[in-house]
């Protein structure tokens, strides 16, 4: 095994602080908070910190667990270059295609959500398609004042929550944009989705360790819970709260006094005008609106169609396989899917049925669909409980509406001003931009389903955390990191 220059520096650089830190009352050999170095071709080495109770990055006390990312995000940032970053990247890349399969199918056996096949395809996008430090490119401005640098420098150690709609896709996501951007992340994962998350950070706790990067620099604890929240919130060495869920979770980290990064939730809404292939908007969002059973945030919730393309879209997306929902069956489903609310103002979701086969839930109201049949569509009103609240579920209203100006009222009502996620289907450019100026969405697709929009499928990055109400938008290494300016007024340097 050959060894390079710059490991064996590291290597040496280790010694003498163990050596330094055993004289402190350190067990020899130990680094304190950082684990046992490895080289990148070395076997899987388990981390420990004095202590804690952490395995492979899984503690039982929270302050345990920021303690352990604090002391490896010291190291990440002062002993580690970029290019090691890079390294340690591909190498969490290249580890975790070997367990897509694993993880998809452990994901929906432990939330009960999804479905498998679409579940790859997120995994893989999350994967190959998340940003590294190549995106924290440097700006230079030189003139007659001097010369001036910005570069991305980290937050330090970062508290990431993560959702039971995409929980390893989540870590994998923000495992890597956080990490090249220099940090640590202790992460909270959802209850729902807690053992595969653990595995999974394992995972990549290993493949960081194996590629020369310290360990602990991602962590979790073994159980979940709002407190650990509360905790990360007000412990100093946390710098940054990020969070992918509901608003409920946003606004409460909004009130953690502390720099935050949310992605709350939306309500898709999708228009299809009279100018639209109609072919192609059907077989769009009949792909879109079912895929992994519509849990995900940014997937199309509600379809306004103008008159002229009504019955042509819903011929079309039946011809794709979607099952046609009467007037009575539609409200028995609502009876299944919905519940009134406490303070009786409205209705919200019954999550027993968020995220299930569109198969599985028809039967709920005594129909009889094959697997195949991956989306269920009705035909309902703008103010129907399907179209203002977010079920998360392979059912699509559709509402029949006058014109393209009516179509556009109806939607901006239906997202309910969380500029998340909204598309449209025409071949009318300025139709194209009356709606993007109007709905203001993080996200805006034309021609092709919402998914697109973060990179599956469609051209771009992909990202799980999509933080709409922080604006921080589709996130990558840049987002997680602090832009630092450094001013040479006088001197060298400059050439002209």
């Amino acid at each position: 095994m050959q060894i390079s220059t710059q490991q064996i520096d590291r290597i040496v650089q280790q010694v003498l602080s163990n050596m330094q830190g055993a004289g402190a009352g350190n067990p020899a050999g130990s680094v304190p908070g950082s684990g046992s170095f490895a080289i990148a071709s070395s076997p899987a080495v388990s981390v420990k910190s004095p202590g804690s109770s952490g395995e492979e990055g899984v503690f039982e006390n929270v302050d345990d667990a920021i303690e352990a990312a604090w002391t490896a995000q010291r190291s990440w940032a002062t002993a580690y270059k970029v290019e090691d970053r890079q390294r340690v990247i591909e190498k969490i890349r290249t580890v975790s295609r070997e367990h897509v399969e694993e993880w998809s199918r452990k994901v929906v056996e432990e939330t009960g959500m999804g479905r498998y096949e679409d579940k790859v395809e997120k995994h893989l996008a999350v994967i190959n398609k998340t940003p590294g430090p190549e995106c924290l490119t440097t700006e230079a401005l030189t003139g007659d004042a001097g010369l001036m640098l910005e570069e991305y420098a980290p937050f330090g150690v970062i508290c990431a929550i993560t959702p039971t709609t995409n929980p390893t896709e989540t870590i994998i996501n923000n495992t890597i944009s956080m990490i090249a951007g220099g940090n640590s992340v202790v992460f909270n994962v959802h209850p729902r989705a807690k053992r595969v998350s653990a595995e999974c950070l394992q995972v990549l706790h290993r493949a960081i360790v194996d590629a020369g990067g310290p360990g602990n620099l991602i962590t979790m604890t073994r159980e979940p819970t709002m407190e650990n929240v509360d905790r990360m919130a007000n412990n100093p060495k946390v710098r940054l709260m990020a969070g992918t869920g509901g608003m409920g979770m946003v606004n409460t980290l909004l009130h953690s006094g502390k720099k935050c990064i949310g992605a709350g939730a939306g309500n898709p809404p999708v228009i299809v005008d009279e100018t639209a292939n109609v072919e192609l908007a059907a077989r769009k969002i009949y792909e879109g609106a079912s895929f992994d059973n519509n849990i995900l945030c940014f997937a199309e919730k509600e379809a306004f169609v103008a008159e002229s393309n009504y019955e042509g879209f819903l011929y079309n997306i039946q011809k794709e396989g979607a099952y046609l929902l009467s007037a009575q069956e539609t409200e028995k489903l609502v009876s299944v899917c919905m519940k009134r609310k406490k303070d009786g103002t409205g209705f919200e979701v019954n999550k027993d049925w968020v995220g299930k086969d569109a198969s599985v839930i028809l039967t709920q109201i005594g129909v009889k669909v094959p697997d195949s049949c991956r989306l269920a569509v009705c035909q309902v009103n703008a103010d129907h409980p399907f179209v203002q609240v977010e079920q998360m579920m392979p059912i699509l209203p559709v509402v029949r509406c006058q014109s393209f100006e009516d179509a556009m009222e109806k939607a901006l009502q239906a997202e309910h001003g969380n500029r998340h996620t909204s598309s449209i289907f025409s071949q009318d450019v300025t139709h194209m931009t009356q709606f993007a100026r109007l709905i203001e969405t993080t996200i805006y697709v034309k021609n092709s389903c919402t998914k697109a929009g973060v990179g599956i499928g469609g051209e771009g990055h992909c990202t799980m955390t999509i933080a709409g109400p922080t604006g921080e938008g589709i996130t990558c290494a840049r987002s997680f990191c602090r832009k630092r300016r450094c001013m040479l007024a006088e001197g060298g340097l400059r050439i002209i």
